[in-house]
């Protein structure tokens, strides 16, 4: 696609209402239908995500793609570790994406989506057996054909992180506008080394998170899930500017 086209020709309320509705939908999907992703359509969804802004055009992003008996084999290797807790203790995360200390409001929002997923689920609190088993559906990539891992050089530093959140966000809105859905997974990233192993990823790049792409299924209770995000007027403030006084 030419950077530089003119929009297309819609009316200009229609072509933010179809912007908007690519963003709005993106949801994290927990149940996909084992419906096939053509490779071209990854490329194509990629395509679009490289256009994402970075710092002076570091373009930090890496992509592995994993379909088939490749993402089937990875599966069965994380899956064996996580159902084992002497070795899934001896686990360490490569880089700390949440707090070390939980304060509200954010403790809060992270334990509302829980339960409210666990509630859809059917799940009681206090039921660690099926907490661990629903944990554990993020290793078979909620059951979507394709699974994709993002890696950073690690020379790299904080900018980069933004910038690979822009190109996140690119990816799963180009899947949007193709009926597919995604879930981006921090999940994976204590399994980095069994990742890195599988996919001969090499020890100078750092797994920032894995993501489930496909076709999201109707049925699955989990799927009607949708957050809460905060009014727009709790987390923004407007600076007017300030008049001379005499």
């Amino acid at each position: 696609m030419n950077r530089l086209a003119a929009s297309p020709s819609l009316p200009p309320h229609v072509l933010s209402e179809v912007v908007d509705w690519a963003i709005t939908t993106r949801r994290s999907i927990r149940a996909f239908l084992p419906t096939p992703v053509p490779r071209e359509e990854v490329e194509a969804i990629l395509r679009v995500a490289r256009t994402s802004a970075s710092g002076v055009n570091t373009q930090p992003w890496r992509v592995h793609v994993v379909s088939g008996e490749a993402k089937q084999r990875l599966s069965e290797a994380i899956t064996r570790i996580d159902n084992d807790p002497v070795l899934s203790a001896q686990l360490q995360e490569p880089y700390d994406y949440y707090p070390s200390e939980w304060t509200s409001p954010f403790i809060d929002r992270r334990r509302k989506v829980g339960w409210d997923l666990y509630g859809l689920l059917g799940i009681a609190k206090g039921d660690k057996d099926r907490m661990h088993a629903q944990h554990g559906r993020n290793y078979s990539f909620f059951g979507a054909p394709v699974g994709l891992f993002f890696t950073l050089n690690r020379v790299m530093r904080t900018g980069s992180f933004l910038d690979y959140g822009m190109f996140l966000q690119s990816l799963m809105i180009a899947a949007r506008g193709r009926g597919l859905h995604t879930c981006p997974q921090v999940a994976f990233t204590k399994f980095h080394r069994v990742i890195a192993s599988h996919l001969a990823i090499p020890d100078d790049e750092l797994l920032v998170c894995g993501m489930s792409l496909g076709y999201a299924d109707p049925d699955s209770v989990e799927n009607s899930l949708v957050t809460e995000r905060e009014p727009v007027d709790r987390f923004t403030t407007y600076h007017d500017a300030i008049k001379e006084t005499q």
